[in-house]
C-alpha cells in the first residue's frame, strides 16, 4: 500500500507544523493561552479558522478543506506535538464529525467553520464506563420541540462551547441499542446546568445537568452515527498520541546527552542507551497503528471498522503509556514539576490512554469480536 502524501497533504502538515512552532514553540506560551477563561486563546483559534483546519472534514461545497482521516492525522499529530489546548478535537472532529451528518444545520456548519462558533458533544454518562449505547438521559416532545433531562460528565470543552450536541433516549431501556436520538443545545437556554474544571493534562471539561432543557432533534436513530464518530474520534486520538510520544521521547533524549552524573553524561551509560531505543520502537510501532487505524476508520463493515480501531487504541495506549513512564523515570524528579514540560505530555498521554475507552476496554471488544478483521 502506498502511504507517500500528496502535494496538498504535504503542504497542509508544513502549514500546521508552521502554526504550532510559532504558536507553542515556547511551552510558556502555552501557559498563557491555558490561564484564559475559556483555557485557550481566541486568537489561535482565529488563526485555525483563516488556516482551513475548521473546515478540515467538511467538503469545499460547504466551505471546507474536503479533507479525510489521512488529513486529520497529520493535523492531529502536529497538535500533540505542540501540546496545543484549543478545542479542536471538540469542535472539529467529535462535534461536526456529528453536524455534517446531519441535515438543516448549513448556516451553524458556516459558523464553525469561520471560527464564530464552538461545539462539545455530551454523551458521557456516569454509569456507562465506556459503552457507547448505555444512556440515561431521556428526551421527550413538548409541544412542537423536545426536552433534555439527564447528567452527562466530562464533557470535553463543555463549560465554554457556543453549542453542544448530546445524546439522550427517546425510547427503550437505558441499554438498548435502538432509541437514542442526537439533540442540539444552546447551554444559555433554561434547564442547563454546568460546571467547568480543568483536566489533569491542563484541558477543560465540564458537568452538565439537563432539567426540562429545550433542544432540537438532529437524528431519531442515532448510535450507528455516534459509533462511527467515536471510531473516528479514536484515530485522531491515536494521531495526537503519536506527536505526544514524538516529542517526549526527544526530550528524553536531550536530557540524557546533557545531565551530567559520575562526570559524564547519563545518556552515556549502555543500559539507557537501551531504554532510549525502546522508546523509539515504541513511538515507531504507535505511528504505524496510527496509520492503520486512520485506514481502517473509512471501512464501510461497522463491526470490522471498530474491531480495528480498538486494536489501534488499545496498543497506542499501552505504548504511549510505557514511554511516557519511562520518560518521567529517565528524566527523574524533573519530570514531575509543573514547570518543566515533560510532565504534561505524560499527563496527556494519560488522558488520551482514559477517553473513548481504556487498554482492558478495548482489548475486550477485539477478544469478542475473535480477533482483527482480516
Amino acid at each position: 500500500m502506498d502511504f507517500d502524501l500528496t502535494h496538498e497533504q504535504r503542504l497542509l502538515a508544513d502549514s500546521v507544523n508552521r502554526f504550532v512552532s510559532d504558536r507553542y514553540g515556547d511551552f510558556e506560551k502555552r501557559k498563557a493561552y491555558r490561564s484564559g477563561q475559556k483555557g485557550y486563546a481566541d486568537a489561535n483559534w482565529s488563526a485555525m479558522s483563516e488556516m482551513g483546519l475548521l473546515g478540515l472534514p467538511l467538503p469545499e461545497e460547504q466551505g471546507g478543506f474536503g479533507g479525510g482521516p489521512v488529513e486529520t492525522l497529520l493535523v492531529m499529530e502536529a497538535f500533540g506535538r505542540g501540546l496545543v489546548v484549543e478545542p479542536y478535537f471538540a469542535t472539529v472532529v467529535l462535534g461536526l464529525g456529528l453536524l455534517r451528518r446531519t441535515s438543516g444545520q448549513g448556516e451553524l456548519l458556516a459558523q464553525v467553520v469561520a471560527g464564530e462558533t464552538t461545539l462539545a458533544f455530551a454523551h458521557q454518562e456516569r454509569q456507562a464506563r465506556h459503552d457507547l449505547h448505555d444512556i440515561a438521559a431521556t428526551a421527550r416532545r413538548a409541544g412542537d420541540g423536545w426536552v433534555l433531562d439527564g447528567a452527562k460528565g466530562v464533557v470535553l470543552h463543555g463549560d465554554a462551547a457556543d453549542r453542544i450536541l448530546v445524546s439522550a433516549r427517546i425510547a427503550g431501556a437505558r441499554r438498548d441499542r435502538a432509541g437514542i436520538g442526537l439533540f442540539l443545545l444552546d447551554p444559555a437556554a433554561a434547564g442547563v446546568t454546568r460546571r467547568g474544571y480543568a483536566t489533569q493534562d491542563g484541558l477543560r471539561a465540564a458537568e452538565i445537568v439537563l432539567e426540562g432543557a429545550p433542544a432540537t432533534l438532529l437524528a431519531e436513530d442515532a448510535l450507528p452515527l455516534i459509533e462511527l464518530v467515536a471510531d473516528e474520534a479514536i484515530a485522531a486520538l491515536c494521531a495526537e498520541a503519536v506527536g505526544a510520544m514524538e516529542t517526549l521521547r526527544d526530550l528524553t533524549v536531550d536530557y540524557l546527552k546533557t545531565r551530567q552524573q559520575f562526570g559524564r553524561p547519563i545518556g552515556e551509560f549502555q543500559a539507557l542507551q537501551h531504554r532510549a531505543a525502546d522508546m523509539l520502537v515504541a513511538t515507531e510501532q504507535a505511528r504505524s497503528m496510527a496509520m492503520y487505524a486512520a485506514m481502517m476508520v473509512q471501512q464501510t463493515d461497522a463491526a470490522a471498522r471498530s474491531t480495528a480501531l480498538s486494536a489501534a487504541k488499545a496498543l497506542v495506549s499501552r505504548l504511549a503509556d510505557t514511554l511516557g513512564k519511562d520518560a518521567v523515570q529517565l528524566h527523574g524528579g524533573i519530570a514531575m514539576t509543573e514547570e518543566y514540560k515533560a510532565g504534561h505530555y505524560f499527563k496527556r498521554l494519560a488522558m488520551i490512554g482514559a477517553l473513548f475507552g481504556d487498554v482492558d476496554h478495548h482489548l475486550r471488544r477485539v477478544v469478542a469480536a475473535g480477533g482483527l478483521p482480516e
